[in-house]
């Protein structure tokens, strides 16, 4: 198939009718309320809202890590809900990248062969996959410091090498859980700008939640929630009503 710079015409994901319940009966909490949401491809869209309104589980069924209890949810062209278990783990692996507020980083491994994990996984040759994380991480500013771990890396530096592991396998969409959470204001710019900048593509997506107004001028699109529901959809220089 021959490369394009213009978007797919379809949403990198299209969440429709979407509900999500957690406990029954007198137990139930109702998470998510009929979603009806079309996310694009090209543009990196944020999740805002209050704590406990619906954000991460909203991503966490967009990424395949929840099912839906009512509606279904189509990332990337592929209808998750109608999709089983083990392909799902495989679709997952080959188009969506993770990138949380804690770094999740192995100690015992120097910043390349963090990044190069998820290539390795994936059953690359091991010097190929090294070759292709320090390419990664020399574009997220720190090519001197493939061979530190991660005891050696700031709290920024480790973010990126976060990063660079969840961008190695070059994911479709990308998916970040309060990235800038335990970062300091310029750090916290810093990671969402590489992110922006390498991670949005015509034919890719980003979705951030985030509690950090700080960072609310590099989302495209702004997606406000609450009580499980979303409330506004806000285009690029909108603020949310706080």
């Amino acid at each position: 198939m021959t490369a394009t710079v213009s978007a797919p015409p379809m949403a990198a994901i299209q969440f429709r009718g979407l509900s999500k319940f957690f406990g029954t009966a007198e137990t139930k909490v109702t998470a998510l309320d009929n979603i009806e949401l079309a996310l694009p491809y090209g543009e990196m869209v944020l999740l805002v809202g209050p704590s406990g309104c619906g954000k991460t589980t909203l991503i966490s069924i967009a990424a395949g890590l929840l099912n839906p209890s009512e509606g279904e949810v189509v990332v990337l062209g592929q209808n998750l809900t109608k999709m089983g278990a083990n392909r799902k783990v495989r679709f997952r692996g080959e188009n969506i990248g993770f990138v949380f507020q804690q770094y999740n980083l192995l100690p015992a491994l120097s910043a390349v062969e963090n990044a190069c994990v998820p290539l390795l996984i994936a059953g690359w040759n091991r010097a190929k996959a090294i070759a292709k994380a320090a390419e990664i991480l020399t574009a997220v500013g720190l090519g001197n410091r493939l061979k530190a771990f991660p005891s050696q890396l700031s709290g920024g530096q480790q973010q990126r090498v976060a990063i660079a592991r969840a961008l190695v396998h070059e994911p479709r969409l990308l998916v970040c859980d309060e990235p800038t959470a335990a970062l300091d204001a310029a750090s916290g710019r810093t990671v969402m700008q590489l992110i922006k900048q390498v991670a949005v593509q015509p034919d890719r997506a980003v979705v951030v939640v985030t509690h950090d107004s700080r960072v609310y001028d590099f989302g495209d699109k702004i997606v406000s929630m609450a009580d499980g529901r979303v409330v506004e959809v806000l285009g690029k220089g909108q603020r949310p009503h706080e």
